[in-house]
């Protein structure tokens, strides 16, 4: 791991095991050689700019299979929130619970925010361009949620294999 905590372009992705809406585990691990994965955290499951970018990545997703490509949702919702979730909006990605907030610290997007007058530490919505190697090729942080998933198609449409 880089210093501070925080992860570069270039190094490899840290991996964890983390349960998915489909009930099992996932890993990146399980993508090595295999896919480019699309990590995207976002905030909170049912909140206006999360269900829009939930919805462009799934509007998309054809275009990322096509590319070889798996998107994958993470935030510190609970899996049975993620389950509505990914079923309200027939998301055909697999979302991750990182209750204990874990994954969202190793990769740096947990930060002080105002909410109703009070300090709190959220998710800053970030993406992670990771290749069949394992290694971050890109990230995108402190991104709005409209628009989101097209950028991340067009970087990974010119830049992955």
């Amino acid at each position: 791991m880089s210093q501070n905590n925080k992860v570069k372009i270039g190094e490899k992705a840290p991996d964890f095991k983390l349960i998915s809406t489909n009930g099992e585990e996932l890993s990146l691990s399980d993508f090595k050689d295999k896919k480019n994965i699309v990590l995207y955290f976002y905030p909170k499951n049912n909140t206006p700019g999360c269900n829009n970018e939930a919805c462009e990545f799934r509007d998309i997703n054809e275009e990322f299979e096509k590319l070889d490509t798996v998107v994958i949702g993470i935030s510190k919702d609970k899996i049975g929130s993620h389950k509505k979730f990914k079923e309200k909006f027939n998301l055909p990605f697999d979302l991750v619970s990182d209750e204990a907030r874990d994954v969202h610290a190793t990769y740096d997007v947990l930060k002080p925010k105002k909410m109703f007058g009070k300090d709190v530490i959220g998710t800053i919505r970030s993406t992670f361009v990771i290749d069949k190697q394992g290694n971050i090729v890109k990230e995108f942080r402190n991104v709005k949620a409209t628009g989101h998933a097209n950028d991340v198609l067009e970087y990974v449409k010119q830049n992955m294999k």
